[in-house]
């Protein structure tokens, strides 16, 4: 019996090292560019790219409505521009977003393309377990009730679940380690 579906949006950003990443553990995975593509998955993974122009996407392709409701009951992996869409509020200034997720986020946080950065992140309790890349990325600033925070950088959270869906500031899938892809296929089960 063949597993779950792991779509990928594909509008815009770095969804082939995500196809990559899940099809290194035996996904079944896909690209998601419309509302019929997306009816088709199982679980959504939102790659990072930058969030306006993905928003700009997102609406000329009429997926608002469609990532809402596939949102509200089906599992989404989203990482750092992805994570922006799905928070409820963004910072420093207001944008529109999927308000999926009760967290605050901060965009381009750490400061411009030079300061991008590769760092070791605690993970799951464990101190510095984890390597993440860090591009433009953003800052969790507040998680609501229900948000559970995974792993942290300098104190911030980075990776956090809550219920269905995972939210990393980072980007796993431009390392060689699997963890949070696992975490998430795990999750499908």
């Amino acid at each position: 019996m063949p597993g779950p579906i792991v779509g990928v949006l594909a509008l815009q950003g770095g969804f082939e090292a995500h196809l990559r990443a899940f099809g290194e553990l035996g996904a079944q995975t896909c690209e998601v560019r419309t509302a019929a593509e997306l009816a088709g998955v199982d679980a959504l993974v939102m790659p990072g790219g930058e969030s306006t122009t993905m928003l700009k996407l997102i609406e000329a392709e009429s997926l608002w409505e469609p990532l809402r409701a596939f949102g509200a009951t089906k599992p989404i992996f989203a990482t750092c521009a992805g994570a922006i869409l799905l928070a409820r509020e963004v910072l420093p200034a207001a944008q529109a977003s999927l308000r999926l997720v009760d967290i605050t986020i901060e965009r381009n946080a750490y400061g411009r393309q030079v300061h991008s950065m590769v760092a070791q992140v605690d993970y799951d309790g464990q101190p510095a377990s984890l390597e993440a890349v860090f591009i433009r990325a953003p800052i969790i600033r507040r998680v609501g009730e229900g948000v559970n925070v995974l792993s942290t950088h300098q104190g911030d959270p980075v990776l956090v679940a809550a219920g269905q869906h995972l939210i990393a500031t980072f980007h796993p899938e431009l390392t060689a380690e699997r963890t949070v892809q696992r975490r998430f296929l795990a999750s499908l089960s």
